[in-house]
């Protein structure tokens, strides 16, 4: 008899702020060969030589600017949405971080001990990437192998085309798209160039044809920035927002190679010292504020407008708790339910 359960996985944050902790977290993370995607001895000497000797302490004392007294921010928040969800759904629901804790090992253990036979994996990237939603797949996978073989995994699809997931970005931006603004910036995780590329199954299309996010291809079910667009699209439209209101960017850029442009904190500087005085940010790559909205945008970001010669920028918190989104998984849940696993292939992806 199968058994189900639900197991919502976000990105992760250090266990504490301090340095040792947050280098032990960013060697995790940066070791991670879908994060940077270069041959394990080349990958260490970066990770080891070029980031961690320096690295940890600038971006632990970034973590102690926004670390609360129940602690990361991400992780607060990620455990809320998951107690929201286990109290509108029937089946077991669990949380992983893909970094760090809660581990992913935890949670298949627990989902073992309660019988479950069929988990629902639910990353909390809106977006495919292969830094953020694929490595999640990947590592939830080889745990269940290695502690639960007898376990079936079914996966989410992103949601960045979702109607349920634009209506509750619009509605979470509602109050802030209602203040008055000069300009609406949607600002995106960035990721390098060559993920696109790696991520085209045709190998023919990301980043080598014109236009090649409004011209039909498979290579859209992986491509980062075409589904970027495209919730960037939906929303405007749901949002009644003119063409001249709003524009993407691309932020946390890392290293020297390319990356998806423009940069965020060069259209900051841009808007600003075009006389733009009123911005306003969303991060819809987010679900859960972290470090990228709250110190990047929230702090620096406005830093950095306010210099340039604007007067406010206000950053949109992401979905976070909104009932908007705690419904959107519930149906992705229930979803989950109903739909068997070899009858609607098209409904959850398999691992």
């Amino acid at each position: 008899m199968t058994k189900q359960g639900v197991l919502l996985v976000n990105l992760g944050s250090p266990d504490s702020p301090s340095v040792p902790d947050v280098r032990r977290y960013l060697r995790e993370f940066l070791m991670d060969e879908r994060v940077i995607d270069a041959p394990w001895p080349i990958r260490f000497g970066i990770v080891n030589f070029s980031v961690l000797p320096t690295r940890p302490r600038e971006s632990a004392k970034a973590y102690r600017s926004i670390w609360t007294e129940k602690g990361s921010p991400l992780v607060i928040t990620s455990r809320a949405v998951q107690r929201k969800l286990q109290e509108r759904v029937s089946i077991p629901v669990e949380l992983a971080m893909r970094y760090q804790n809660p581990s992913i090992k935890h949670a298949v253990n627990e989902l073992n001990y309660r019988q479950v036979t069929e988990i629902l994996v639910v990353p909390l990237f809106p977006h495919y990437a292969m830094s953020s939603y694929e490595t999640a797949v990947v590592r939830v996978q080889d745990v269940v192998n290695e502690l639960a073989p007898h376990i079936t995994v079914r996966v989410q699809p992103p949601c960045y085309n979702d109607p349920n997931y634009i209506s509750a970005l619009v509605a979470s931006a509602e109050k802030y798209l209602g203040e008055g603004y000069d300009h609406l910036l949607f600002s995106y995780h960035g990721i390098p160039e060559r993920h696109l590329r790696k991520s085209d199954p045709t190998k023919c299309h990301c980043l080598k044809v014109a236009n090649c996010c409004e011209t039909p291809s498979p290579a859209h079910a992986t491509c980062y920035r075409a589904q970027c667009f495209q919730t960037t699209k939906l929303f405007a439209e749901k949002a009644g927002l003119s063409k001249d209101k709003y524009s993407i960017s691309f932020q946390s850029r890392l290293g020297r190679d390319p990356w998806l442009t423009p940069y965020t904190d060069v259209e900051l500087e841009r808007f600003a010292k075009e006389g733009k005085k009123k911005l306003l940010v969303i991060c819809p790559a987010f679900v859960s504020d972290c470090l990228e909205t709250i110190e990047e945008i929230g702090d620096r970001g406005r830093e950095t407008f306010i210099h340039a010669g604007g007067s406010d920028l206000t950053l949109i918190p992401c979905l976070n708790e909104h009932p908007a989104w705690i419904d959107t998984l519930r149906l992705q849940v229930e979803q989950f339910q109903r739909t068997p696993a070899a009858k609607d292939e098209n409904a959850l992806m398999a691992v």
